[in-house]
């Protein structure tokens, strides 16, 4: 039967473009295991090691762990009713980066909740993926995340790298030049609690600097030119101890930043 051959072959062509295929979306594929309950896809598509940093669950490394974990989240979704909405992605060189508003029920209101979600394919066999996100939203209380990732060969360039430098210097007016006029900042609590423009900004910067600058140390980079998804540990602010924390920078187009949004439960020090 000389077409047994080409026909086993059409098969494992077809397995390895559906497999291509889920894995150039891995975030979709974490999120729809997160709301269905079933990690199934997850296992068949990373075979090898699954790897998630959860601000909530803390590690979770393997299957066994993963169906686990799924499993719990499942459940705390549905007891909050939860509904997921992506606002925004940026993908480069297996690395994608996912903001989400999380809908759920807190004290019987409704609650828009901003997450973050990185997703990193180590090789073709394995995923690691790593939420960034304040629990104030849904708890009411702040919890410090200590940080996880290794310090890394993350370059920023152009108007990230000056805002960086303005945050290290504790340098508010620097920091507020790098936003456009109508620019703004988004603290980690929700997609309410704006800083727009120049006078906002000012004093945002002001009160949070006013316990001296801190140092950003870059640990892992997604930047697709428009914008900028920087995983990093926040040390020196205050007494605290490095912490780990993401935040997304939004060029303008007139090389200014429109936006930059905080993934964070970062301690903040008293005034």
């Amino acid at each position: 039967m000389p077409w047994f051959p080409e026909f086993s072959t059409a098969i494992e062509l077809a397995r390895r473009d559906a497999r291509a295929r889920e894995q150039a979306d891995p975030v979709a594929q974490y999120l729809k295991a997160l709301y269905d309950g079933g990690p199934g896809v997850l296992e068949k598509t990373w075979p090898g090691d699954v790897v998630v940093h959860d601000p909530r669950a803390g590690v979770i490394r393997g299957h066994r762990e993963l169906r686990t974990f799924i499993h719990d989240n499942r459940e705390w979704m549905a007891a909050h009713d939860a509904r997921l909405e992506v606002v925004g992605s940026i993908t480069v060189d297996g690395r994608a980066a996912v903001e989400l508003l999380v809908h759920v029920l807190h004290d019987g209101r409704e609650v828009a909740w901003p997450v973050a979600v990185v997703a990193e394919s180590l090789d073709e066999r394995s995923v690691e993926f790593r939420t960034y996100c304040s629990q104030w939203p849904v708890d009411g209380l702040q919890h410090l995340r200590p940080a996880f990732l290794e310090v890394g060969a993350v370059e920023t360039t152009d108007v990230v790298a000056r805002h960086l430098e303005a945050l290290a210097g504790g340098d508010a007016d620097s920091i507020v030049k790098s936003f456009e006029p109508d620019g703004y900042l988004q603290e980690p609590i929700g997609p309410d609690n704006l800083h727009r423009g120049t006078a906002e900004l000012r004093a945002f910067y002001a009160e949070s600097l006013s316990a001296g600058g801190f140092d950003v140390q870059p640990c892992a980079g997604t930047d697709d030119g428009a914008s900028c998804a920087l995983e990093y540990n926040l040390v020196g602010w205050g007494s605290a101890p490095p912490q780990a924390a993401l935040a997304i920078f939004e060029r303008g187009t007139d090389g200014l930043l429109a936006a930059v949004r905080l993934y964070d439960d970062v301690t903040r020090p008293a005034s």
